[in-house]
């Protein structure tokens, strides 16, 4: 059986996640139901991560088995028109080595959270942007930033329903921009580690978002972190902001 890579583009906003799940809509869900379009029967495929429901993707990498040895434009093009009206979109697919894993193949994941400072409500941004109404200072944010890199036990920044084996996860990458968006002003985060932990992206910008407010200062970030205590993190942002940007492999598949 041939398998395939796909290159995965979608907004979260109508499914309840990437999982697959019983009574709601989501990305692998769809995905599934259009590859049986293609080749009856049940389908299951994996993914580099399950992003939360509302989260989006603009390079989520999953993989297939099929039986028929599809051309790879040609598939893409078929998943892409079974998949409408749905918002989701598969960017390019290429075949890979039968023993290559979407998920455990992978080395680094990238994402990238999507702050709009403004006060009247977003419109062509609307569902795309945590927006707040305040402006920010992004120079204490990287500072408190700087405590979170490196390998860490982030129990603080860990969903209590987090399924991961040890807290204890190396953030490599903690970008703070600013910039003039299409909406107005924004702060992006830019974030890569090989994994993360549920949740812990939200629990990073959340705790920041009050560092650039003035409500904490850089040093509450560290004490937060030491105490290794749910109760220590800062509010948990809301998932519109969030997307998973990229997906490292030790050779990419897609080049």
């Amino acid at each position: 059986m041939p398998r395939f890579a796909m290159l995965v583009e979608y907004h979260g906003a109508p499914f309840a996640g990437w999982q697959r799940q019983a009574d709601q809509p989501s990305v692998q869900g769809a995905i599934e139901a259009a590859l049986a379009k293609l080749e009856p029967g049940p389908h299951t495929i994996a993914a580099a991560g399950r992003t939360d429901a509302g989260v989006h993707a603009l390079a989520q990498v999953a993989h297939c088995d099929l039986t028929k040895d599809w051309d790879p434009f040609r598939l893409s093009e078929a998943l892409n028109f079974h998949l409408k009206p749905q918002p989701v979109a598969i960017r390019k697919v290429v075949q890979v080595a039968d023993d290559w894993h979407a998920r455990f193949s992978a080395v680094e994941r990238q994402y990238t959270f999507r702050l709009l400072m403004r006060r009247a409500p977003a419109t062509h941004d609307a569902g795309l942007v945590w927006q707040i109404q305040h402006q920010l200072d992004p120079d204490p944010m990287r500072e408190a930033a700087q405590y979170l890199l490196g390998k860490h036990d982030f129990t603080t920044f860990r969903s209590s329903i987090c399924q991961a084996a040890s807290p204890v996860k190396t953030l490599d990458e903690l970008r703070i921009d600013r910039v003039e968006g299409w909406s107005g002003p924004e702060i992006r985060f830019f974030l890569r580690a090989r994994s993360f932990l549920h949740n812990q992206v939200r629990s990073f910008v959340g705790t920041l978002e009050r560092v650039g407010a003035g409500a904490w200062a850089p040093e509450d970030v560290k004490t937060a972190l030491e105490a290794c205590n749910r109760a220590a993190c800062g509010p948990v942002c809301p998932p519109q902001g969030l997307y998973l940007s990229g997906v490292g492999y030790p050779d990419n598949p897609f080049d």
